[in-house]
C-alpha cells in the first residue's frame, strides 16, 4: 500500500466551551479493526490493513494541524488479541492546544453536527528524520518528546511536529510495508513501538512517565 495518495473520509465538528471553540476531526466511518487496549506498558493497539492507513493519516494530520484535535473512536471496534485491559479511544493533538484533558468528556459530548471532509496525502507524507537528530533524542535538554494521558476512556498522544515526526517512520512502514511482507508469512509478528514520555529512563520525568504504543497488526482481521 501506498500512503501518497491515499484518501480519507473525514467529519469536522465544533465543540464551545465557554469563550473557547474546538475543532475535531474524526472518521466519516467507523473504524471496524483498530482495537486499543491500556496495558501496564501504556496502550496497546491491533489493527487490520485499512486501520494502518487510517492511522498513518490521522498521525500526518496531528502533526500539521496545531488547532485540532484527531480523534479515532476505536472502543466500537472489533477486539484482536485479548488483551483483557479496559478498551480506549486515541485522541491525537498538539502540545500549543494547552487543552486539559479532563475536559474531553465534556468536548466529546458536545459535538456540533459534522461537515464531511476529504483528506488526502501528500506525495512524502513523512519526512525522513536524520540519524543524528534521532541520537539528539536523549539528551536532557531535548522537549520534543510524545507525551501521553488517559482520561474519559481515551488515550491522549500529545506533541509538537517534531514529535510525530520522529515517530512517523513507523507508523508509515506499517502501512505500506506490512501488507506485502504479511502476504508472504501471514503468520509473522509486525508491529511498531512508539514512544510517550522521555526516552531514557535514567532521567525520571514523574508528570509524564516513559511508556509505549504498541501498534501490532492483527493476523487473524488482516
Amino acid at each position: 500500500m501506498r500512503l501518497a495518495g491515499h484518501e480519507w473520509s473525514a467529519l469536522v465538528s465544533e465543540a464551545r466551551l465557554g469563550t473557547t471553540r474546538y475543532r475535531v476531526v474524526h472518521p466519516a466511518r467507523p473504524i471496524l479493526h483498530a482495537a486499543l487496549h491500556e496495558s501496564r506498558f501504556g496502550g496497546q493497539l491491533s489493527v487490520d490493513k485499512d486501520a494502518t492507513a487510517v492511522l498513518a493519516t490521522a498521525w500526518w494530520l496531528a502533526a500539521r494541524s496545531p488547532r485540532s484535535f484527531v480523534y479515532l473512536p476505536l472502543r466500537s471496534s472489533v477486539d484482536c488479541g485479548g488483551f483483557g485491559e479496559r478498551k480506549l479511544d486515541l485522541v491525537l493533538l498538539h502540545h500549543s492546544l494547552g487543552f486539559r484533558v479532563a475536559e474531553w468528556k465534556t468536548v466529546r459530548a458536545k459535538l456540533t453536527r459534522s461537515k464531511t471532509q476529504k483528506v488526502t496525502m501528500p506525495p512524502e507524507p513523512f519526512r525522513p528524520v536524520p540519524e543524528a537528530a534521532h541520537e539528539h533524542r536523549g539528551h536532557r535538554e531535548f522537549h520534543d518528546h510524545l507525551r501521553w494521558t488517559i482520561a474519559a476512556d481515551t488515550l491522549f498522544v500529545v506533541g509538537s511536529r517534531r514529535a510525530y515526526e520522529y515517530a512517523g517512520e513507523q507508523v508509515r512502514a506499517l502501512a505500506e510495508e506490512s501488507p506485502a511482507e504479511l502476504a508472504e508469512h501471514p503468520d509473522r509478528h509486525h508491529c511498531a513501538e512508539i514512544d510517550l514520555g522521555r526516552t531514557r529512563r535514567s532521567i525520571p520525568d514523574a508528570r509524564n512517565p516513559y511508556a509505549t504504543l504498541h501498534i501490532e497488526c492483527c493476523n487473524e482481521h488482516w
